[in-house]
């Protein structure tokens, strides 16, 4: 089969340098030698580029024509004519062509502002399912604003969209690194029409004004498919909405990625070799813990172990594991599904969240009866997640037999690399730092600046851990009635738990984020 392959690529390089040598044409055969150039695009569509494999790019500093077809003279004579400049043809493999032109135009320069400001009072939403982003320059003015926001979302890293109608105007802001930044805003007038187009694409009910609805999208960019979430509630000036960017690419993290300390990294994994127990990953909504819990999953063998999970929502299908979808006004809840799942003969269960007393009572039988079995607390720390699984009736002897560990965690926003200033800490910083500043004092730190590979200093997020890993003494702490907070974060701390806090100042000395950002997301 290798072989068979081998030859037909030898047979089409040839195939390729003969059309190079009648036409005396020159051949590009990889990328590196293809400098993409957005401005050479002019209006041509995308469409009509991806059809003929057609794409005006440059090499070695001039403008010209990558084809795959020496022969389309017409099509290539269309391009300069577009482009406003005689362009002169390079011949190139059809994948290659295909490949930059993807790739070229994800970086057109369109901006859902410059659309703003053309766009006429009288404009109307259109039922025209469009799953392909770059071709925003198609449809009605309401669609090509939507794409184009879409898009800008896209580039700039976003993992949300807020639509919020007020009075006068749309105020459009994107959660960029867990912060809201403020988007240009579309004119009042075009609000209802670009709601409507937007329930559309999530095969909600455009009618149905007066209640919340959820649905869900998806769209390309190129080649790459990305699932939108959509929510949207009645407020008094019309209805808000807020969508999800579900990129599989950006959050299907190796665990490696996650920004774990070493020794953390390595107790985790022993964790994940365990054959039956309960491993409980806590911190706020937003921490990161779905994340977390899909690279755990990522490093298990799916192929020898059956692994099961029961999630609300799903927010990426992962291969070889069987994934349910809560469907409470059915009945499938966490606790109705994770009675069914133990009938499926599972090795390994994920349970998306335990929010109650029957879900939790399940989960810890279930790890006693040789299941390994993960899950989700909203807890702040690693060791309030015992006292939480007592507070909702858990017994302590249960809950010392069945716990492995528990993974607490926070997300920061990284340092930009290129432009993070360092700087040395004062006395003047004693007031911000707090209880801090003894423990920085006279050492070097890191600050945002802010520059063109960045959004004000940050780029992308690092999680803060803290690893509470149950081991004999802890496990007679926790089955003695009573057992406080305090005396189970004493007891972790002293078999070897590092607090988030500190986990966090080890990351600011090393440059990896800064003291504000520690100070916001693990000061208890």
């Amino acid at each position: 089969m290798a072989r068979n392959e081998d030859s037909q690529l030898n047979a089409d390089a040839m195939t390729l340098r003969e059309k190079a040598a009648a036409y005396g044409l020159r051949i590009v055969e990889t990328l590196d030698e293809i400098v993409l150039d957005a401005s050479l695009l002019a209006s041509l569509p995308v469409e009509w580029a991806r059809a003929h494999a057609v794409l005006p790019v440059r090499v070695d500093g001039a403008p010209v024509v990558l084809v795959s077809d020496p022969a389309s003279i017409d099509k290539q004579e269309y391009v300069s004519i577009l482009a406003g400049q005689s362009l002169a043809p390079v011949l190139a493999p059809r994948e290659v062509v295909l490949a930059c032109i993807e790739s070229c135009y994800s970086l057109r320069e369109d901006k859902p502002a410059d659309l703003i400001d053309n766009m006429a009072p009288a404009t109307t939403a259109s039922d025209r399912q469009v799953d392909d982003l770059l071709l925003a320059a198609s449809g009605t003015p309401v669609t090509q604003l939507i794409n184009l926001i879409l898009l800008d979302a896209f580039r700039q890293r976003a993992s949300d969209i807020h639509f919020e109608p007020f009075e006068t105007r749309l105020r459009v802001r994107f959660r960029i690194d867990g912060m809201l930044y403020e988007q240009a805003s579309p004119p009042a007038h075009v609000v209802q029409a670009l709601v409507s187009r937007l329930k559309v694409m999530a095969h909600m009910d455009i009618a149905e004004r007066r209640l919340p609805q959820d649905g869900m999208a998806r769209v390309r960019v190129g080649e790459r498919e990305v699932d939108i979430r959509v929510s949207t509630v009645p407020v008094s000036e019309g209805e808000r909405v807020v969508l999800r960017l579900l990129d599989k690419s950006n959050t299907l993290l190796d665990m490696k990625a996650l920004g774990m300390a070493d020794d953390c990294f390595g107790r985790l994994r022993s964790l994940l070799k365990l054959p039956n127990g309960m491993v409980i990953v806590s911190g706020p909504t937003g921490s990161g813990k779905t994340t977390t819990l899909y690279a755990a999953l990522g490093n298990l063998d799916a192929t020898r172990r059956n692994i099961l999970t029961i999630e609300d929502p799903i927010e990426y299908q992962l291969d070889n594991v069987g994934q349910i979808q809560v469907k409470t006004k059915i009945g499938l809840t966490f606790s109705n599904g994770l009675r069914h799942i133990l009938r499926q003969d599972p090795d390994v269960i994920l349970v998306g969240e335990t929010r109650d007393a029957e879900t939790a009572e399940i989960a810890v039988r279930a790890s006693l009866t040789g299941h390994l079995v993960f899950t989700t607390l909203h807890t702040n720390d690693a060791p309030g997640a015992v006292v939480r699984l007592m507070d909702i009736g858990m017994a302590p002897y249960l809950i010392s037999a069945c716990l492995r560990g528990v993974l607490a965690q926070r997300l920061v926003r990284r340092l930009c690399p290129h432009c993070r200033h360092p700087r040395t800490v004062v006395p003047d910083d004693a007031p911000l730092l707090g209880d801090l500043y003894s423990r920085l004092a006279g050492k070097s730190i890191w600050e945002p600046v802010g520059c063109e590979h960045c959004t004000q200093g940050y780029r992308g997020r690092i999680g803060l851990f803290e690893l509470l890993m149950v081991d004999a003494g802890l496990r007679d702490r926790i089955r003695e009635t009573g057992c406080h907070l305090e005396t189970i974060r004493a007891a972790a701390v002293a078999s070897g738990m590092k607090p988030l806090l500190q986990d966090g100042i080890e990351k600011v000395l090393t440059g990896e984020t800064s003291v504000e950002d520690v100070l916001s997301a693990a000061a208890l």
